[in-house]
């Protein structure tokens, strides 16, 4: 396999169009979330370029009715929900008595929004992740969420509504590890090695004893190892490359076809770096740059912004803008593909 393959490959199998949102969540299993709207959340960038007529807010809209949940898997999104019950087994083990307190409370509740359990918990505040203060229930619902004990139901404004998850038969340690393994590798297909096998040895915490998941994976040939350039990357059994459409497409900074910025350099021949968090005076591309598809190669990327009720995109180039006929017309059918997602009045690149 050549390094034309892999990236044919990679756009390829991971953005092929599914007819509706369902057919496209269990298809991919996985869709990262982010809050940042830039233009849009993470999650509805992703799942405009899967899903036919796609709207930003449809996944929120639709989730309740959705068989997929809430939860993390190399990181947080929406999770088939068989992949879910694999991803977060019920753990009770090293609770704390107000995650004991709270999980009682959302079960005699049936569903809590943050706000309810101030009435039968206070509103003691502690230090978070990030080193801020927040409520000390909210902490125990996204830790006991997180544990496998809670799903989130829907979301007011943003905000996570919660309730006590069914008990279910917990799943059979070794065969859950390799079924995650295979998810992982399957959504950044084709997956660097290095990647699924840290993801791997994560797992293995949990049944240290029991076999390598990803050395069952690919003696059972489930995997396949193939190695480009001195890089090693794993491929499921059904991958294969196909001519990639002369289509641009503005795509998520979380979208798996940019997911791994090394496999990025390494495909796409340059270093891609998300900004949102780097000091303005230091930014290369832009506080939300949207990484630039032009048929199987990354050439660029775009800010969009909404401005006016009309949607406004600088556009940037990491050499120059090809020279190929058909790639302007391809950009503007992209920015008009994203005013329609957007609801915006109009669409045009900023000069």
């Amino acid at each position: 396999m050549r390094l034309d393959d892999l990236r044919a490959l990679a756009v390829t199998r991971s953005l092929a169009p599914c007819p509706d949102l369902p057919a496209a969540l269990e298809r991919a299993g996985f869709v990262q979330a982010d809050p940042i709207r830039a233009p849009a959340c993470a999650q509805d960038l992703i799942l405009r370029h899967r899903v036919a007529g796609y709207r930003v807010g449809d996944l929120e809209r639709a989730y309740p009715g959705l068989e997929v949940e809430e939860g993390y898997l190399y990181a947080y999104g929406f999770l088939s929900r068989p992949l879910w019950r694999l991803a977060h087994p019920a753990r009770t083990a090293g609770m704390t008595a107000l995650e004991r307190r709270v999980l009682d409370t959302v079960r005699s509740l049936g569903q809590v929004h943050p706000r309810d359990l101030e009435a039968h918990h206070g509103r003691a505040r502690r230090t978070n992740a990030w080193g801020g203060r927040s409520k000390a229930t909210t902490m125990a619902l996204e830790r006991l969420h997180g544990r496998g004990l809670l799903r989130v139901v829907r979301r007011e404004s943003g905000v996570r509504v919660y309730a006590a998850v069914t008990p279910a038969e917990p799943p059979v340690p070794p065969q859950a590890a390799r079924d995650l393994v295979r998810a992982v590798a399957s959504v950044m297909a084709p997956a660097p090695e290095r990647l699924v096998r840290a993801f791997a040895s994560r797992l293995r915490r949990r049944a240290p004893r029991a076999p390598a998941p990803l050395r069952a994976l690919l003696e059972a040939g489930e995997l396949a190892r193939v190695v480009v350039d001195g890089v090693a990357y794993l491929l499921p059994r059904d991958a294969a490359p196909a001519d990639p459409p002369r289509t641009a497409r503005l795509l998520a900074p979380f979208d798996p076809v940019v997911w791994d910025r090394a496999r990025f350099e390494h495909l796409w021949g340059w270093a891609y770096r998300f900004e949102a968090y780097t000091p303005v005076a230091r930014r290369v591309r832009g506080y939300y740059a949207l990484p630039l598809l032009w048929r199987d190669r990354v050439i660029g990327w775009g800010n969009a912004r909404v401005e006016g009720g009309g949607l406004v995109v600088d556009v940037g180039f990491e050499r120059a803008a090809p020279k190929e006929r058909g790639f302007r017309a391809e950009l503007a059918a992209e920015l008009e593909r994203l005013r329609k997602f957007l609801g915006a009045s109009r669409a045009r690149v900023a000069r």
